[in-house]
């Protein structure tokens, strides 16, 4: 139990550590572990995917308690989603991440993202996001798809295609221009 709590404890120092690395407007880590709901959700999620994968048995609890903390903190986050180390929500209010969702390391997403589906069913239905990737506010990717890793997505992207490694995409429906492709 002890070093559960200490790996609890890193994980947290972690988040916290990449909040001020990514948001400009962080001054302090206090003012973070007190202010952010973004960071408050992915503590959450911690909390409630550990119950999901761990404990079949607690599944209602875990969902009973990703809501909680969807009231508390405008974030959505479905305790079934695997989320990445390092992984910052900057602003948060409305963002909604999918059971099936799978988010790689040093993820940056700001508010009004969602990673949701386009079908119902028990297997994979919502997007994987690769590492180091940077998710534009309002962007929507939806379905099983693959985001590569390094890209950037726009604000208000429309994606519904698998995106390449190193990738900018933006619009509606989302465009990878070949001369943005960084190599």
């Amino acid at each position: 139990m002890q070093q559960l709590l200490k790996a609890a404890w890193a994980r947290m120092q972690e988040d916290l550590d990449t909040a001020m690395r990514e948001d400009p407007a962080a001054s302090s880590k206090l003012l973070v572990a007190i202010c952010y709901p973004g960071v408050h959700a992915v503590w959450a999620h911690r909390v409630c995917h550990r119950l999901w994968v761990r404990q079949p048995g607690l599944r209602p609890l875990a969902r009973v308690l990703s809501q909680l903390a969807r009231n508390l903190t405008g974030v959505e986050i479905h305790p079934g989603a695997t989320i990445g180390r390092r992984f910052f929500i900057d602003h948060g209010m409305g963002v909604v991440i999918g059971e099936t969702a799978e988010i790689g390391e040093d993820v940056l997403m700001y508010h009004q993202v969602t990673l949701g589906g386009r079908s119902r069913g028990n297997f994979k239905r919502h997007p994987t996001i690769g590492n180091r990737v940077l998710i534009g506010a309002g962007a929507k990717i939806i379905g099983p798809i693959h985001i590569g890793d390094d890209t950037k997505i726009g604000a208000n992207a429309l994606v519904v295609k698998d995106v390449p490694a190193n990738a900018i995409v933006t619009g509606i429906p989302a465009n990878t221009n070949p001369a943005d492709i960084v190599a």
